[in-house]
This record gives C-alpha cells, sequence and structure tokens, in this order.
C-alpha cells in the first residue's frame, strides 16, 4: 500500500500523525508529510484510519 496527501487539501490538523506517527508527520510549514514509501503492514489498518479522520479528505491509498 501506498499513500499520498493532496498539499491543497491539507491544513496540518495532525489527525494522520495522531493515528500513526511511521507514517505520516507534520513538519514546520503545517502540512502533513508522507515519511514511508511503502506503508508497513502492520500500519495499513492505522493509514485507513487517518484517511477516515482526515478533516480535509487529503489523504488516499494506492494499491
Amino acid at each position: 500500500m501506498k499513500v499520498k496527501i493532496d498539499e491543497s487539501l491539507c491544513e496540518g490538523h495532525a489527525k494522520c500523525m495522531e493515528a500513526t506517527e511511521i507514517v505520516f508527520e507534520v513538519r514546520d510549514d503545517d502540512l502533513s508529510h508522507v515519511l514511508v514509501e511503502v506503508v508497513p503492514e502492520e500500519e495499513e489498518a492505522n493509514v485507513v484510519r487517518a484517511v477516515r479522520t482526515c478533516p480535509r479528505a487529503a489523504i488516499s491509498i494506492e494499491e
């Protein structure tokens, strides 16, 4: 699984980082960034939770 953030939608609410700090990080630019190229299998459920909880629907999953 791969994950992508639409920076034009992201407002840095950090809901994704709350779901998994292994995959997401909010930086000084107040935007979320993906930290891994391929999501580790054990983090996939957390990424799905991050997608669901993103207030701006800025996160998408690519299989």
